[in-house]
């Protein structure tokens, strides 16, 4: 099965911070790979804008070097790369003074093209760079920037980010970019659950016990300790991966697969999530792995800060009060130095009303996998019986849609989540991003939760590296006769 490439309009795309990890790990490589797909026509611009102080030839050398790194393939190896850098120009450029921003505004006049600017730096830049880009007549109502989170610390902070934007661009010209989002599989949620009528008919409580969504990493806080450890798991992860997540699986089906009907139904699950009661939430800091201390230290020694009282693990229990989940628990659950990497969301189904089958035919509830990743696919958990005779033995066997196995090696081909969702900016698809009264209510969700084991003074509690987390997060759902799924 060959994926369909739909190139897009000619741009310029200016990806201030350039030189930066995120453009030479994933903008970059992503964007040469869709020019390698043909979908990024190649009279397209891309501009690096950044305080570094190299010429045109040294910034495609950088590019060249991340693209070998980070993403090339055999592609390098055909002259392709060497075209790609035709495209690459720079402008050395100073974010809150005067150098550079008349060389930009000269590179980007022209207006047969779409304009997108790539906020790749810290959220304290993105003020002053709307302003720039306003006062400098690049701000017109074609134009498109998008920005990185943290979308804020906080309901406050998030509100004044909000604002500040708002002055110089429209609500349809921001595209806040979350990469998980742009996740394959989390695409399919939406087409699995809309687009088969097996499912929707069944998605409510009368049908589902509960849902579980993980989100693990087995890697600790890594050179982010500084920034890690002023956020911690609730900042980084619940408040936008794991909601946004929550969202897709739980809201109601939209009128029409339109950006802004998609987003209305995701706002309505975020204003009706219920309260986090203090008994339902755990946190915890992983320790040192007991193998290999030096290169992997405990949270505190990584973050150097023997104080520490920030979470590297969050797991949590939430209800959805409307008609559709009433009484159906969603347990979310996220940590890093796990047992191993994997982000799945699992569907747990009720049982049946009433088991014909002897007693010891065993207890069997049938199971809907997500994957996000590794691995992406779906299993749905199907009871037969066990081949053979000796009675009815019941067994669950997995009907499984692995994408590498379903769909070939290319139709299953690895499509970056930053390559489809830039591409997405170009087109102005916003239905992956989200809107600045969803990020605020969010935040209006998550600062209760922070604040009340602030004041009550709660610190995480401390769990093994490459396990299944703090013992009081197994107890959190095992009070409730349900299992985590394991990682």
């Amino acid at each position: 099965m060959v994926s369909r490439v739909i190139p897009v309009d000619p741009f310029d795309l200016v990806i201030f911070g350039g030189t930066g990890d995120l453009a030479r790990r994933k903008i970059l490589p992503g964007l040469f790979r869709r020019y390698c797909a043909g979908q990024m026509p190649a009279s397209a611009r891309i501009i690096g804008a950044a305080r570094s102080e190299i010429d045109d030839t040294g910034y495609r050398d950088l590019v060249g070097a991340a693209i070998r790194e980070f993403g090339g393939g055999k592609a390098c190896e055909d002259g392709t790369l060497d075209a790609f850098l035709d495209c690459i120009s720079y402008v050395v450029i100073d974010a809150k003074g005067t150098a550079g921003w008349q060389e930009l505004t000269e590179k980007v006049t022209s207006k047969d093209r779409v304009e997108a600017y790539y906020f790749s730096v810290a959220p304290s830049l993105f003020g002053p760079l709307a302003e720039k880009l306003q006062s400098q007549g690049l701000a017109d109502r074609e134009a498109r920037i998008v920005v990185e989170k943290p979308f804020g610390r906080d309901l406050e902070t998030a509100r004044a980010l909000n604002a500040t934007l708002a002055r110089y661009f429209d609500e349809r010209q921001i595209y806040r970019i979350d990469h998980y989002l742009g996740k394959e599989t989390v695409q399919n949620l939406m087409a699995v659950r809309f687009g088969n009528m097996l499912f929707e008919p069944l998605w409510n409580s009368q049908f589902i016990d509960h849902i579980q969504i993980t989100v693990a990493e087995t890697v600790g806080v890594g050179g982010r300790g500084e920034y890690y450890d002023r956020s911690g798991a609730m900042r980084d992860m619940v408040q936008n991966h794991l909601m946004q997540l929550l969202c897709l699986i739980a809201m109601e089906p939209p009128a029409r697969f339109d950006p802004d009907a998609v987003r209305d139904e995701k706002l309505k699950v975020i204003r009706a999530l219920d309260p986090v009661e203090p008994h339902h939430i755990v946190r915890g800091q992983y320790e040192a792995d007991p193998e290999n201390a030096d290169a992997h230290p405990d949270y505190r020694t990584a973050v150097e800060n023997p104080r520490s009282t920030t979470e590297s693990f969050v797991a949590l229990k939430t209800h959805i009060a409307n008609w559709r989940w009433a009484g159906t628990p969603f347990y979310l659950r996220t940590g890093k130095r796990m047992q191993a990497r994997s982000s799945e969301i699992t569907v747990v189904f009720k049982d049946t009303p009433h088991s014909i089958f002897p007693e010891d035919a065993g207890r069997h509830r049938n199971i809907l996998s997500i994957r996000l990743q590794p691995n992406e696919g779906i299993t749905l958990g199907v009871t037969i019986k066990e081949p053979g005779p000796g009675g009815m033995r019941l067994i669950d066997v997995p009907l499984d849609m692995t994408f590498a196995e379903a769909l070939g090696p290319e139709g299953s081909e690895s499509v970056d989540a930053y390559e489809r969702l830039i591409m997405d900016v170009i087109r102005g698809n916003q239905t992956l991003f989200m809107r600045g009264d969803e990020v605020e209510a969010a935040w209006e969700w998550t600062d209760p939760v922070i604040k009340g084991w602030t004041e009550r003074g709660d610190v995480p509690k401390p769990y093994d590296s490459h396990s299944q987390g703090p013992d009081a997060a197994l107890q959190l759902i095992r009070r409730d006769g349900r299992e985590w799924q394991k990682v």
